[in-house]
Parts: C-alpha cells; sequence; structure tokens
C-alpha cells in the first residue's frame, strides 16, 4: 500500500525547495504525494508551482490583505487542521521556518500525524533577527518526527537541544535540487542590464531592517553606484511600503541603478549566475550564491547559515551605512575575478535522499 504523505507549501521560496522533494516522492511508487497550499503569500505560488510541472492538490486559499501573523496562525491552524482529520495521511513534510511552516508543525502534534521538517537545523540563536523566523522553526523543531538538515552544522544545533541522533538526517539542502534543475532546463532570459556590464544584484526587505536601516543601506548603495559609473546595480523591489517608498526615493532616477518589479524564480537565478556581486538580506540567496560561486555580502547581524561566511563567498555586513559602503567596494574590487561554486549545501541528491528516509525506515511507535 502507497504512503500518503502531505506536502505543506505557503510560499514562493518553499515552493522552490519543497518542488524537488515532492517530485522525489512522486517518481517513487512507494507514495501517495499530494501538495496542499495554504497561499500564505498568494503572489507568485502558483507560477513557483508551474515552473517545476506542479498544481496544489488542495489550495486553503488563506492568505488575507495586511494580514497579521496571529490571524494567519490561527487560519492555517484550522484549515489544515480539519484537512488532517478529514484525509489522515501517514506524514506531513513542510520545509522551512514560515508561519505556514510553524503552524503546521502544530497541527500534526495536535492531530498525532508525524510531521517531517525539510532544512531543519538553522539557528541564529536570536530570536528578533530574523523575526518570526527564528521562532517558527524552533517551534516546528519540538515536534518533528524526522528532521532533515541540510548540513553538518545543523544537526550539531539539533543535538545541542536535545533531539535524539536517529531523527536526524544529513541530506544537504534541497535549495542546490532545484538552482541545478532551473538552469538545466529553462534559457537565460534576456540580461537585466545592458548587456556586457557588469552589476550588482540585490534584494532587501526583512522587517528589522525597516525604516532608517533600509535608509542607510540604500545611502550607501547609491553612493556606491555614484562612485563606480560603469557598475550596475539591479534591484526588483519588494512590494512592502516599507521597502518601495524610500528604493524610489533613494535611489530612483540613477543612471546605473534599476529598479525593478519582483521577478519570478527563473529571471533571478539567471541573473544570479549572471551578476558580479550579490548584496542581499536573503536566506535562500546566500545558499545560491555560494553555490553559484559567487561573493555575497548579506545585509544582516547574524545569519542562520554560517556556512556560506565559512565559504569564504559570503560576509555579513549589517545594516550600517558606512559598513556595507565599505563591503561594497571591497567585494567590488575582489569579485573581479571568479571564484568556484562551493558545495557547503549539498551535492543537488537531497531530495532524494528525503524519499529515500522516509520509504527505508523502520519509525518506531
Amino acid at each position: 500500500m502507497k504512503r500518503k504523505v502531505t506536502c505543506v507549501v505557503g510560499t514562493r521560496p518553499e515552493v522552490i525547495k519543497m518542488a524537488p522533494v515532492i517530485l522525489a516522492l512522486r517518481g517513487d511508487p512507494s507514495f501517495d504525494a499530494t501538495v496542499l497550499a495554504t497561499a500564505q503569500h498568494r503572489e507568485m505560488l502558483d507560477q513557483a508551482l508551474a515552473m517545476f510541472g506542479l498544481r496544489a492538490d488542495v489550495d486553503l486559499d488563506l492568505m488575507r490583505p495586511d494580514q497579521a501573523v496571529g490571524e494567519l496562525t490561527g487560519r492555517v491552524l484550522a484549515g489544515l487542521g480539519e484537512h488532517l482529520a478529514t484525509h489522515r495521511p501517514d506524514a506531513v513534510l513542510a520545509q522551512g521556518d514560515t508561519t505556514t511552516v510553524m503552524a503546521t508543525a502544530m497541527a500534526c502534534f495536535f492531530a498525532g500525524i508525524p510531521f517531517g521538517h525539510v532544512e531543519a537545523g538553522l539557528r541564529s540563536f536570536d530570536l528578533q533577527a530574523p523575526w518570526p523566523e527564528e521562532y517558527n522553526r524552533r517551534v516546528a523543531a519540538v515536534g518533528a518526527r524526522w528532521h532533515f538538515a541540510p548540513t553538518p552544522g545543523a544537526v550539531k544545533n539539533l543535538r545541542r537541544e536535545g533531539v535524539e541522533a536517529d531523527r536526524i538526517f544529513v541530506t544537504g539542502n534541497t535549495i542546490v535540487d532545484a538552482l541545478r534543475h532551473i538552469l538545466a532546463t529553462t534559457p537565460a532570459p534576456p540580461p537585466p542590464v545592458p548587456a556586457g556590464r557588469p552589476f550588482v544584484l540585490m534584494t532587501c526587505h526583512r522587517r528589522e531592517s525597516f525604516g532608517e536601516p533600509i535608509r542607510a543601506i540604500f545611502r550607501a548603495v547609491r553612493d556606491f553606484a555614484a562612485r563606480h559609473p560603469d557598475a550596475q546595480v539591479w534591484y526588483p523591489v519588494h512590494p512592502n511600503p516599507g521597502v518601495r517608498g524610500p528604493a524610489a526615493e533613494i535611489l530612483g532616477g540613477l543612471k546605473n541603478v534599476r529598479l525593478a518589479d519582483p521577478v519570478d524564480y527563473v529571471t533571478l537565478l539567471h541573473a544570479m549566475k549572471a551578476c558580479r556581486l550579490v548584496l542581499t538580506d536573503s536566506g535562500g540567496m546566500q545558499e545560491e550564491g555560494v553555490t553559484l560561486g559567487k561573493r555575497v555580502l548579506v545585509l544582516r547581524e547574524v545569519t542562520e547559515r554560517p556556512e556560506a561566511v565559512e565559504s569564504g563567498l559570503a560576509r555579513l555586513v549589517g545594516n550600517d551605512g558606512a559598513r556595507v559602503g565599505a563591503a561594497l567596494e571591497q567585494a567590488w574590487t575582489d569579485s573581479a575575478e571568479e571564484a568556484p561554486g562551493s558545495a557547503v549545501f549539498g551535492d543537488g541528491h537531497a531530495a532524494d535522499r528525503v524519499a529515500a528516509i522516509l520509504r527505508d525506515r523502520k519509525e518506531r511507535s
């Protein structure tokens, strides 16, 4: 009899990292894999699924305008709880550190259904940075049956928290699976800057940077662009008014800074492959950039991905304007020479390992 596995996704980044797992489960005759979307972020969720030839089998469609975290948590608990009570899957999987993941882990605990946490064990050790993600992933770990850790460092974090060794499995990070799949199966779109021009790929949207910190970052980028008229900065701007307003005010109108609307993952990934330098506060882009051999400046004081820094390709620069500006200068010089990609986040077979563990492991009661 096939084992029923429900794979829960709520945002585009979750789809990207869960898609290889879903495809691996569906390619294995041992499983009947169902995709359940909470639609925590409605925008681009369906597009991200379609990029991998997937669609949601169940769509709770929970997103509401200006939703508060507590309200969303309650809706996920209620909606997923009802689904679990009706369908009783043998296992539920979710990835990462969003509200969807945290509430899914709780709903599984309440329903007595085994939960598997993909990308388990990441820690910044600061509940406020990133917020609420650090809290979410710690809660998800409490009741997880399977902890699919991307790196040995993540395993150490889980063991320090008392997780039994036989519940933890090093798989690599599924982002490497997804990255390789997309780059191998999609043509590169037109470059986002004039052909042949070196450019910085920038993203900046985290809540902890809102206000004066994000303005300081933008001023540092503005000054860098003024000092380097030969350089281009391409910045797909997050739609949040706390980001879009300051970006337009400080960076708008500059000849070599291109503010763009949010783009799909295929466009972003090919741009990352083509860029000279990455400036970001994103978690996933730290992994992708390092895998592609890009130097990555991380606009945060702490990272739950220390392997990126240890690889020598990523550097924490925070959100102080002077520090960001100095780091940009140094990294722009250093990135003139290409670096080889790093395998610190895996070999591209993480999803196959997740499926094999679920298939072959004899579970204790």
